[in-house]
């Protein structure tokens, strides 16, 4: 693997890293003390090209590689998870899904409108009462003359109070199991759909997240994506995608912790000296900028591969797992290092420490990434117990 960048890709993390310094940083922090969804800061992503970064152009996106996305979705992490957390779900989840799976009519009908921003989508696997047990799906799809009827709900559902376009995950016929499952593509204007909004969140209070009640949802034939009982591929597929765009945006948010922490360190005396001059306070500042560098080498080792077409599910875990829980120490560290500062929002860490929790938890929390990595290791699937 070559690691020097391209003179493109430099160019595009040189544009992410300003649009977010002067855009996206403030902002970050308003909406967090507000609870806003800024739908107008949502607009100026769309307009950069972030939330269809990896679609090809032909179907309104930009284009990019894995790994040039992953530098994009680090910058923006590294300003705000919340706004990161858009760019994840629009392009990874719902965008990877419809690019791999969708038919022609389906692809050119959802990707250009939702590369532009003008129509957001949200992912509906995860349920009340199932979470890494996603092939245990509660929600039922029903054979009708002209289609499916969808009922059942979800949970935890990020932009599931403003998409337009929902993949909605449905079990066709609970006695085949996980081979049972269908993924819908859903329009949201109906009456059986209804997502209610979710509060007092303990971060990424900047960004939508729905509980979704879903009652005689009508879907066509041509809304399944995919075939009856490839959901739970597709639903695998797509979280390949969003574990890498989480990943990375963790690699932000441990760049950010270090670059607040150095400045900070500079700035504040201590027994008349900076405390970036104490050897402990050097430790914390070293540890952090180790855990940064080995984080952003797994994402780029796992965006490297999927670029090249190799397997990559394996090594996408690893980067996952060790990014998200690197980005908890770095924050956790950060704020030792600011003291009783960083305990208020004046500085970001405080948010960066609230914001990144949940990335160990979603998208397939540490420990389903740790049986995954097992699984590869031994070949025995810890997964599902005898």
């Amino acid at each position: 693997m070559d690691f020097d960048l391209t003179d493109e890709q430099r160019l595009i993390r040189e544009t992410a890293r300003a649009f977010t310094d002067n855009e996206i940083v403030e902002r970050g922090r308003e909406n967090d003390r507000n609870e806003h969804f800024d739908l107008e800061l949502v607009a100026m992503i769309a307009n950069q090209g972030y939330l269809g970064a990896i679609v090809p152009r032909e179907y309104g996106g930009a284009g990019l590689d894995y790994l040039t996305y992953g530098l994009v979705v680090e910058e923006i992490g590294r300003g705000d998870s919340a706004m990161r957390t858009v760019i994840s779900v629009q392009t990874s989840l719902v965008c990877s899904a419809l690019l791999r799976w969708g038919t022609e009519a389906q692809k050119q009908r959802y990707l250009p409108k939702l590369c532009t921003g003008e129509w957001l989508g949200c992912f509906g696997l995860t349920e009340p009462d199932t979470g890494s047990d996603a092939a245990n799906q509660r929600t039922r799809a029903r054979r009708t003359d002209s289609g499916w009827l969808l009922n059942g709900a979800k949970m935890f559902i990020s932009l599931g109070n403003h998409a337009k376009l929902a993949l909605i995950f449905a079990q066709t016929d609970p006695a085949q199991g996980h081979r049972g499952l269908a993924c819908f593509l859903v329009d949201t204007d109906q009456p059986g759909f209804v997502p209610q909004e979710i509060h007092h969140k303990m971060g990424l209070r900047g960004s939508d997240t729905a509980s979704i009640s879903l009652s005689d949802v009508e879907v066509g034939d041509d809304d399944l994506l995919g075939e009856v009982g490839e959901g739970f591929k597709i639903a695998m597929s797509s979280l390949d995608s969003g574990r890498y765009s989480v990943a990375a945006g963790c690699v932000g948010i441990c760049q950010g912790c270090v670059d607040a922490s150095v400045r900070y360190s500079k700035e504040r005396e201590q027994f008349g000296r900076p405390i970036a001059s104490f050897q402990l306070v050097q430790a914390m500042l070293a540890d952090m900028a180790v855990e940064t560098d080995a984080a952003r080498m797994l994402v780029w080792r796992a965006g490297f591969l999927k670029d090249t077409g190799k397997p990559n599910t394996t090594e996408t875990s690893i980067a996952k797992l060790y990014a998200t829980e690197a980005a908890v120490r770095c924050a956790n560290t950060a704020i030792q290092v600011h003291g009783g500062s960083g305990y208020v929002d004046d500085h970001p860490v405080e948010r960066y420490f609230r914001d990144v929790r949940v990335t160990t938890l979603y998208e397939g929390t540490s420990q389903i990434q740790q049986l995954i990595i097992g699984r590869a290791l031994t070949g025995i699937n810890a997964l599902v117990p005898k």
